[in-house]
Formats: C-alpha cells, sequence, structure tokens
C-alpha cells in the first residue's frame, strides 16, 4: 500500500479537529492539526501536505487570507495544494467567492463526515 496521504486540518475547534482526525484516520490518511491560517503557513514551510482542511473563521489569520497566501507561495507545488473550506457561514459565501479565494472546495458546518470524506477524496485522488 501506498505512503498515507498528508492531510493539514486547519480549525481552531479542537472537537471538530478530533473528529476529522478520527475520521481521516480511519482512511489511513495522515492528519496534522493546526489552529490558525499562520500555523498554516508555517507548517507549510517546512512540510509537504496533499491536501488542506480549511476552515474559515480562525483567530490570528482566517481561511480566505490564509488561502491566498498559499495561492502566492513561490512554490509551484505548495501554491497549487488542493483547499478545502470548512464553514459554519457558507450563507455569506458563494462557491464561486471560495473559487476567487482561491479553495477549490468546501464542505459546511456541522460537518457531514461522509460527505467531508468523499470531497477529500474527490481532490486527493484526482
Amino acid at each position: 500500500m501506498s505512503d498515507a496521504k498528508k492531510v493539514l486540518v486547519a480549525e481552531d475547534s479542537s472537537v471538530i479537529i478530533n473528529l476529522t482526525k478520527n475520521v481521516l484516520s480511519f482512511e489511513n490518511f495522515s492528519i496534522t492539526a493546526v489552529k490558525n491560517g499562520q500555523q498554516v503557513l508555517n507548517k507549510l514551510a517546512n512540510e509537504d501536505f496533499d491536501l488542506i482542511l480549511m476552515d474559515i473563521n480562525m483567530p490570528v489569520m482566517d481561511g480566505i487570507v490564509c488561502t491566498k497566501a498559499v495561492r502566492n507561495l513561490s512554490d509551484p507545488v505548495k501554491s497549487k495544494i488542493p483547499i478545502i473550506a470548512i464553514t459554519g457561514n457558507y450563507k455569506n459565501f458563494t462557491l464561486d467567492d471560495f473559487k476567487k479565494a482561491g479553495l477549490d472546495d468546501y464542505v459546511q458546518k456541522p460537518l457531514d463526515y461522509d460527505l467531508l470524506l468523499s470531497t477529500v477524496k474527490k481532490h486527493i485522488y484526482k
């Protein structure tokens, strides 16, 4: 079997982090969790990931600002990493708004973990 795909989860809720870790780990994904957008950029500077799950509302640096920063990275691989928004405020945004910010997809809260898993798989195994 191939190496586990690495997913970076950017989420300030420990409950959501733990549930997401449990769901994705069961499917043999390797999960790293951070609490804000600045920590995402710090992790990306030192590690490679196959996908980012990005909460939109986080302290320090929110998911939209962080996604734009990732898309502007000089590394051509890291700047194109699939990023999926996870948000409770999806009604404030359209999919087009997310796409303009550089996000590839979104899953709304409360999270449907079957949908989350299928969305992650769709973007990792394209």
